[in-house]
């Protein structure tokens, strides 16, 4: 399968480059700088797109401890001879590291800016000629004043002089702005023709295939075992339950969790809706006073969070054993889930928050997760749950965590009401 490896240093918005990549076609995957090394190795992209990032190359002790702490690009990495592209500090990193330079700017570049295209490429073939002008959006104070031997300029804006770079023998392509966000109108194009023109792939990684590949995998991980499934009504959930049934049919339970915290008449509407499209075993747990009564006087949100999901994770350990035993637990993590719950040293990216589905389980329920929505961005869960034949019901519900009301009900007492 072709993908590409999206090395993040820090960027709000590395996890738009994913969602473009993957809207062309190609898998990919986002990995924290500090850890590229070896998922480099391990992955084997055909490319890598190193994301922008907030740490300032210009400064010179920084870059003097690129070798250290400082977000730095792996070597086997600049040393594998496949296809580079860097966005942002993505690009500054990459000449620093190859021998070129890298300044303050005179003018930080925030918001529109007009590039000029200098030179032939095929990072902007069928979008750009030379001479011509498109709009591309800059986020940056710093900006490369000189290149390392073999690249030249492609492109160019009134305060970045190397906007856009290309070292066509190595593959080597550098960009100082954002094409990655909507503000970039070409910005999906230009990623393209980094993936396909450059890269060379093909574009065929579609959720028909996806569902073939996930359906194959559940079956050898889960074998004759059984599952239950946390069901939450959404479409994460809704769908993963739906991909099991046909991967391993009457060996799944779902099990909806009435928390006391959802929306007027949701638990009624989750269930009908269920049992009337899927003959799919369905366990309605009442537990409002469970929760009323964990989370009472509790007001911060992430004490919230940790509180709530180990409350599901006593009810499903208990209706696990009310079935017989269960071997597996399925609940629909999805791709921002992950990226969102990740923190790691040195990065300039903290936590934006925790995630009740992300964080294993306790070792004294022996049983083992199945997330077969993993790697899925919530546009892709949708294409998949149209795939599958999910009712549109299910497919167009509004997004509702878990955690339901309770993450934004800002005090929680015992039996005061749902």
């Amino acid at each position: 399968m072709e993908r590409i490896l999206i090395v993040d240093f820090g960027s709000q918005v590395t996890q738009l480059i994913a969602r473009r990549v993957r809207e062309s076609g190609v898998y990919c995957e986002l990995v924290p700088f500090n850890k590229a090394q070896t998922a480099f190795t391990e992955f084997a992209p055909q490319a890598v797109i190193l994301s922008g990032g907030p740490a300032v190359l210009s400064d010179e002790a920084e870059r003097a401890s690129m070798d250290g702490a400082a977000p730095a690009i792996p070597q086997n990495i600049l040393a594998s001879g496949i296809p580079l592209l860097g966005i942002c500090y993505g690009q500054q990193a990459m000449c620093v590291q190859l021998g070129g330079q890298v300044e303050k700017s005179a003018k930080r570049e925030f918001g529109r800016a007009e590039l000029t295209i200098k030179a032939d490429s095929p990072l902007f073939a069928d979008i750009a000629s030379v001479g011509e002008t498109m709009n591309v959006w800059m986020s940056h104070g710093d900006r490369v004043t000189e290149l390392p031997a073999g690249f030249r300029i492609i492109a160019s804006s009134e305060h970045a002089p190397y906007a856009a770079i290309a070292d066509e023998a190595r593959h080597y392509y550098g960009v100082q702005f954002h094409p990655e966000v909507v503000h970039t109108p070409a910005g999906a194009a230009i990623l393209r023709n980094f993936t396909h023109k450059i890269a060379g792939c093909a574009g065929g990684w579609t959720m028909a295939n996806y569902r073939t590949r996930a359906i194959a995998r559940l079956r050898e991980q889960i074998g004759e075992g059984r599952v239950i499934c946390a069901l939450s009504g959404g479409v994460d959930s809704s769908v993963v339950a739906v991909l099991l049934h046909e991967a391993i049919g009457s060996q799944l339970t779902c099990v909806y969790v009435d928390t006391g915290f959802m929306r007027a008449g949701e638990s009624e509407e989750v269930v009908s809706l269920f049992r009337n499209h899927y003959n799919i075993k369905l366990v309605h747990k009442q537990a409002a006073d469970l929760f009323l009564d964990r989370l009472a006087g509790v007001t911060e949100p992430e004490q919230k969070r940790k509180i709530i999901g180990a409350s599901f994770i006593d009810i499903f350990e208990a209706e696990a054993k009310a079935i017989g035993g269960a071997d597996f637990l399925a609940q629909g993590t999805l791709y921002p889930d992950v990226i969102e719950s990740m923190s790691f040293t040195g990065s300039p990216t903290a936590t934006i928050k925790s995630h009740h589905n992300v964080g294993g389980l306790p070792e004294r329920m022996n049983m083992e997760l199945v997330e077969p929505l993993r790697e899925l961005f919530k546009d892709e869960v949708r294409a998949l749950g149209r795939e599958l034949g999910l009712s549109q019901a299910f497919i167009g519900r509004h997004p509702f965590p878990g955690p339901g009301l309770a993450i934004r009900i800002p005090d929680s007492h015992p039996r005061g009401g749902r």
